[in-house]
């Protein structure tokens, strides 16, 4: 009889995971600002807190949380909008040194392996195609919904519309002390997860915006907004923020030691931050086996994308910490954190 239960049990287990992926995949354009939005009140928690034991009431302190996210958005625009006056400032030099430095590629590929390229006057007007504008132009769409969405839902968490530690109670936990106990341990968890993981990103952006003023490197605004947004995206980020940036500064400077030792900074740079530091800051709670982070990029990466991948570990943390309530599933929250 308990074997026909286990049997029964893995049977529906294995129709209902493959279920649930494809509603997270097919809902995506709820589920993403949803889950997005919990992380944003999370980080807003404690102060709302703060201002709830001040007497202020839950609406204003809604008011005020909402302005300083919008204050947060401000100056994130401001500073795109500097990096981009500086990028259209120097546009034509930058593609005319661009230009150059593709052309003798080019003629190296050709000459050396026998690969053969279009004829066209310019050579960067083969990257840039006119029918990739209204692929911008939906992008620009489905972004402004989401954020639209995502602001709503964050209005909802922090009203207590929706509330996680009912939802806990009443789906997974069933049991009032396990699901309090549960909720203080994940908000703890992934208030300090974002906490540290801006201030580590911050930090990276700051420290390569830097080395590309040092190196007169062109548009270090624009670096180092780039460094702290892919720096959300765990181990991947650092690699593609120091490839995009050594391919640029192969065209901005002359391979001499001044490239080497700008890779080198850029590089070291992300390793002080990401490799020393982060974990520092971090803690053993949030130690995850690295398969584990590469397996869980990959599976959200194909799930959400963009957002997946930089979801993709505080939903481990969060779900590592689920697992850990049960004694059934408490070694598959072993396996994640890599300990026995």
């Amino acid at each position: 009889m308990i074997n026909q239960t286990r049997t029964t049990n893995m049977l529906l287990l294995i129709i209902v995971i493959p279920l649930v992926f494809y509603l997270l995949k097919t809902l995506s354009f709820i589920f993403i600002p949803l889950v997005f939005s919990m992380f944003i009140a999370l980080l807003f928690l404690p102060l709302m807190r703060w201002l709830g034991k001040r007497n202020i009431p839950k609406m204003a302190s809604i008011v005020i949380v909402i302005l300083l996210i919008v204050l947060g958005l401000w100056v994130g625009v401001e500073l795109v909008k500097l990096s981009s006056q500086q990028i259209m400032a120097t546009k034509s030099e930058f593609f005319d040194k661009a230009e150059v430095k593709l052309f003798n590629l080019k003629s190296y590929l050709t000459t050396t392996f026998g690969v053969e390229f279009k004829e066209n006057e310019n050579v960067l007007a083969q990257f840039l195609q006119k029918e990739n504008l209204g692929t911008t132009f939906d992008f620009i769409r489905k972004l402004a919904t989401s954020i639209l969405m995502t602001a709503f839902f964050v209005v909802l968490w922090l009203a207590e519309s929706i509330n996680m530690h009912q939802l806990l109670n009443t789906t997974i936990l069933k049991q009032r002390h396990t699901s309090v106990k549960t909720f203080i341990k994940i908000e703890k968890d992934l208030i300090k997860f974002i906490k540290v993981k801006f201030l580590v990103s911050l930090l990276t952006g700051i420290g390569t915006g830097l080395a590309c003023v040092v190196f007169d490197v062109s548009f270090p605004i624009f670096w180092g907004l780039f460094a702290f947004a892919i720096n959300f995206v765990q181990m991947v980020g650092s690699f593609i923020a120091v490839i995009s940036l050594a391919i640029f500064a192969f065209v901005e400077l002359e391979p001499s030691s001044t490239l080497f030792f700008f890779v080198l900074s850029i590089t070291g740079v992300q390793v002080l931050f990401g490799a020393i530091m982060e974990p520092i800051f971090m803690g053993k709670s949030f130690s995850i086996n690295i398969i584990t982070v590469l397996v869980m990029l990959m599976l959200w990466g194909y799930i959400w994308g963009i957002p997946g991948l930089i979801m993709a570990i505080p939903i481990t943390v969060f779900m590592k910490i689920i697992l850990e309530q049960f004694p059934n599933t408490k070694r598959i929250a072993n396996l994640l954190s890599g300990t026995t």
